[in-house]
């Protein structure tokens, strides 16, 4: 059995803390550590971020980390899982195409956590982050996963779990042989199955997504400051990680680019607060709105070609931010899509809405599946006066190819925010987050998280 891969890992979160970063990563870790504590603040008040409050109100612990929703200070692994439950409570937080998961809402709240515990600063913070987008996404990379619905086990629960584990454990001050250990106990907790699509209350996928990475990896870490030993080695040979999860080994892809590649920049930050899929959809329509003017009595009939690997998960679906057809006419009705549009359940018995809906459809592109960058759509719309237009989205607003300034980073955080916080103190936390490297400590940010 080799062991190198598993040491290169582990040197690099025993080394992670004390290792600046580029700039630009810097400044991309900024905004995603944002997006993810907006995410966190709005989804707290859903179904899922609910559920998580509940059950960091109902364990308590030590006074360790703040469990935003439940605005009170809990033990670290149980404020690590009720703000990740918040922050995929919805479609709003951040995603890692070729990660194949959501990893802010695991690695963030997992590092929060861990920062508050112990007393650490918005730096700590930022490399810590970083390094769990790393990690989690190399997991899943390893595997050798052929596409979305050959997976065994569920790629969004993997890459949150070992990104957390790598993040906590690089904050809890562990050296070599320690993050080995944590890595262990990732690989040991390492589970989910992806019939999540199937969950319509959103609080299962909430804890896949999010909840049981973060506190997974908390665990990892705290067992091993604890003084917890495991077995070495565990992530290639036989019996390891990938002997028992990968479709098809890539072990080479554990380490390949750490220090020189680092993959928070190859992840998204949505600009639309609905499913993934969508994204490149309501960016069609919201170029076609702009150039033509278009208004939804001009629509004849809309049809929205999508890749055909991804369409099942947001056609004609009861929940009205994953679906496809109900998300393109609130924004041929509403000019645009905000969260509270996306999440309004009642609009989609709403006549006028439901009139639109009927000329709108959806068709499979198998060239779209296979087009590079990944989820691009085409909006076609045959007006009643005879034109007949079309827009090709290539590069989704908010991914690498096409990224979100801080602006609009913040006018979002702003839209999940204000409604909770207040504006005053909803642009208080946004300054002073775009500002973290200059916080000693990280509870400083524990004033502005929850409502006056």
């Amino acid at each position: 059995m080799t062991c190198t891969q598993t040491t290169a890992i582990a040197q690099y979160i025993a080394q992670a803390a004390d290792l600046p970063l580029p700039d630009d990563v810097v400044e991309k870790t900024r905004l995603h550590l944002l997006d993810t504590l907006a995410a966190v603040i709005s989804g707290a008040h859903l179904p899922g971020g609910l559920a998580g409050t509940r059950m960091a109100h109902r364990l308590g612990g030590p006074s360790d980390a703040l469990a935003i929703g439940a605005g009170r200070l809990v033990a670290a692994p149980h404020a690590a899982l009720a703000n990740a439950m918040a922050a995929h409570a919805d479609e709003t937080d951040d995603s890692h195409v070729g990660g194949r998961f959501h990893p802010g809402c695991a690695i963030v709240p997992a590092a929060l956590a861990m920062a508050e515990t112990a007393g650490l600063g918005g730096t700590a913070v930022l490399r810590a982050v970083a390094l769990g987008y790393d990690v989690g996404a190399r997991a899943v990379m390893a595997l050798g996963v052929r596409g979305a619905d050959t997976a065994r086990f569920s790629t969004h629960t993997i890459g949150g779990n070992f990104g957390a584990t790598a993040a906590a454990a690089a904050l809890a001050g562990i050296d070599t042989r320690g993050a080995m250990h944590a890595l262990s106990y990732a690989v040991q907790q390492t589970s989910g199955v992806p019939y999540w699509r199937r969950d319509s209350d959103h609080i299962e996928k909430a804890f896949d997504f999010g909840g049981a990475g973060a506190r997974n990896g908390v665990m990892a870490a705290l067992m091993v400051q604890e003084g917890w030993t495991a077995v070495e080695g565990v992530l290639t040979g036989s019996p390891s990680y990938l002997s028992a999860f990968a479709e098809e080994p890539r072990p080479e892809a554990l380490s390949d680019g750490l220090g020189s590649r680092f993959e928070i920049m190859g992840a998204a930050i949505k600009k639309w607060c609905v499913g993934s899929p969508i994204q490149a959809a309501l960016d069609s329509l919201m170029a076609l709105i702009e150039t033509h003017g278009i208004r939804p009595d001009d629509v004849a009939r809309l049809t929205a070609i999508m890749p055909d690997d991804r369409l099942h998960i947001v056609d004609d679906r009861d929940m009205p931010d994953v679906c496809l057809q109900h998300l393109l006419a609130i924004g041929l009705i509403d000019r645009g899509v905000g969260f509270s549009a996306a999440h309004d359940v009642a609009r989609m018995m709403d006549p006028a809405v439901l009139d639109l809906r009927k000329r709108i459809f959806a068709s499979l592109s198998r060239d779209l599946t296979e087009a590079r960058p990944p989820r691009q759509a085409i909006v076609e719309i045959e007006t009643t006066d005879g034109r007949s237009l079309r827009h090709h989205t290539r590069a989704v607003l908010g991914t690498p190819d096409n990224p979100m300034s801080r602006e609009d980073v913040a006018a979002k955080a702003r839209d999940l925010m204000d409604p909770i916080l207040g504006s005053d103190r909803s642009a208080q936390l946004v300054e002073t987050v775009l500002d973290i490297d200059r916080l000693d400590d990280v509870r400083g940010l524990r004033p502005l998280l929850t409502p006056a």
